[in-house]
């Protein structure tokens, strides 16, 4: 068995380990290694904006989890959970839109008791992350890793969107992360000369010769090594081997909000009655692991179109697209160097409101099932998917056996705050305002759902309930804190532990109002730097 020893152990090469690999190994003093589960997504797939849609069948870069089922979602099935499994993470199969969320959202954070976790003290470690088309400027970086890129080859029925949202009086912007976030508009991506830049490709493959970071991957980690209350090392698996390497300074888990709590609880960290269930020997309680689950619920609004301009799986869709895969390979141009997600909003669904409280995710087809349901695509339609930016739900993530290789419990517990309920039937009420507008005359077919029958509140939330989907944003699950579900303090260092930290979005003490890529890997840039001064 290996006794090999490095400064810093990072488990999980997703959007978080990706940073923390180039940022620690940077100086070259410090042996780092990285343990990610599965494989390096240097493939073609990976590098396609376009592809989007593939990974979502796909075990290879996919955990592919699946909630706790409820009878009045889905029909009694579950709502699927999709989560990165490779370097890059969720960054190497997410839509790739670049957003960072409301000021308020992180200052909420601060006023939380988090010190140093505002707007102000995270703005620069956002700037330093993003590298700006459009150039630097107060809110935006120009040198960073990140590339950040405007839409190109945008389906048509974007701009009738935009128009629509102002024509039922909303505003737009250009600029979802500067002065004014309240508004529709075309969403940026990180996207660099027609490929995917996740955060492998931004951090990590550029670092990955240094000779004092190895890079592991296959290697699923199935223990944290603890000596008292110190974190020592890793146990885990690789090519049907189990090995150990062992930490001179720290432990770092950054296996998201699903796979960071499980390796905490795997390893006897976590609350005390729930792992005796499971034989686990209790090695710290902590209450507050795989508590504080929080998720963007997301319903949509599907429309059958009079026009065949957007994209369907028929075969007269397909045909239509044949010739893109080879001005994607001849020049990296068309549809694929695009993600299809491409206009959104971030409204209000109350003018009493100070901040958006739904985001908008407009899409050129009839989109279900987070893309599997291939009958469906195969209508000429669009889609307006709309969740509740920050909900007061919370649920949790728990062991289903002690077995490493077993996927967690999920459970999501949308809609036990009713607040959340309302939120949303609202939300569908302003899309549906939308797509009501003059500028969708000409498309507009019948409403698929929630379907014209569906006017009640009561309607509504039930007809969403029966296509309910997520926006690949879970949280909050090792949550950062002083409070008695505190996983984390805010130098993200495990309560009552030593050399052990968790950097991922599982530390988020509550759901920011947007997508969570960006904001992970600024989190990984400011853990870094306090790491280092530590």
């Amino acid at each position: 068995m290996s006794t090999q020893r490095y400064d810093f152990i990072i488990v999980g090469g997703g959007s978080a380990g990706c940073v923390l690999a180039n940022r620690l190994s940077a100086s070259g003093d410090h042996r780092v290694c990285l343990l990610e589960a599965g494989p390096s997504c240097k493939s073609l797939v990976v590098s396609i904006p376009g592809a989007f849609a593939y990974f979502m069948f796909s075990k290879k870069y996919n955990w592919q989890f699946d909630s706790e089922p409820k009878p009045d979602i889905r029909h009694g099935g579950p709502v699927f959970c999709p989560q990165g499994r490779g370097l890059g993470g969720g960054s190497a199969i997410n839509a790739m839109i670049y957003i960072r969320g409301h000021r308020r959202d992180y200052d909420h954070w601060a006023a939380l008791g988090n010190r140093g976790w505002g707007f102000d003290d995270l703005l620069p470690y956002f700037r330093k992350n993003e590298c700006n088309e459009r150039g630097g400027d107060d809110y935006h970086g120009d040198s960073g890793p990140l590339y950040v890129s405007d839409c190109r080859n945008y389906y048509r029925i974007n701009e009738h969107f935009l128009k629509a949202v102002k024509e039922a009086g909303y505003p737009l912007t250009d600029d979802f992360n500067g002065p004014q976030h309240e508004g529709a508009g075309f969403y940026q991506f990180t996207i660099k000369d027609g490929k995917r830049c996740s955060a492998a490709h931004a951090y990590l493959y550029p670092a990955e010769d240094r000779e004092n970071l190895d890079v592991r991957c296959g290697a699923q980690a199935t223990r944290i090594l603890l000596e008292g209350k110190r974190a020592s090392g890793i146990e885990y698996r690789a090519n049907g081997k189990t090995e150990r390497i062992y930490a001179n300074r720290e432990v770092i888990v950054s296996s998201g909000a699903y796979n960071s709590p499980k390796l905490l609880m795997l390893s006897g960290i976590g609350e005390k009655a729930h792992l005796d269930q499971f034989g686990i020997d209790v090695l710290h309680d902590l209450p507050g692991v795989g508590q504080n689950l929080q998720e963007h619920v997301d319903a949509c609004v599907l429309q059958e179109s009079l026009k065949t301009d957007g994209f369907t799986t028929s075969p007269a869709g397909l045909l239509k697209l044949a010739g893109e895969p080879f001005r994607y390979l001849f020049g990296k141009k068309g549809k694929l160097e695009s993600s299809i997600s491409q206009a959104g909003a971030f409204l209000r669904t109350s003018e009493d409101l100070d901040v958006p409280d739904v985001q908008l995710h407009f899409i050129p087809l009839l989109y279900d099932d987070s893309g599997r349901d291939l009958k469906l695509m195969s209508k000429n339609g669009y889609s307006c998917h709309v969740c509740v930016l920050r909900p007061k739900s919370t649920g949790r993530m728990s062991l289903g056996s002690s077995d490493p290789d077993a996927p967690p419990r999920i459970d999501l517990n949308f809609f036990d705050h009713p607040d959340d309920r309302k939120t949303l039937v609202e939300g569908l009420r302003l899309v549906r305002k939308i797509l009501a507008a003059p500028s969708f005359d000409e498309y507009r077919g019948a409403e698929i759902n929630p379907g014209p029958e569906a006017q009640s509140d009561e309607e509504l939330l039930a007809r969403a309930k029966a296509r309910l989907g997520l926006v690949y944003h879970p949280v909050g699950t090792c949550k950062m804190g002083s409070d008695d579900l505190a996983v984390v303090d805010d130098e993200l260092r495990v309560h009552g532990l030593e050399s052990l930290r968790v950097v991922d979005a599982s530390i988020m003490p509550t759901l920011i109002g947007g997508n969570t890529n960006a904001p992970t890997m600024v989190i990984a840039e400011k853990a870094a730097d306090l790491i280092l001064a530590g």
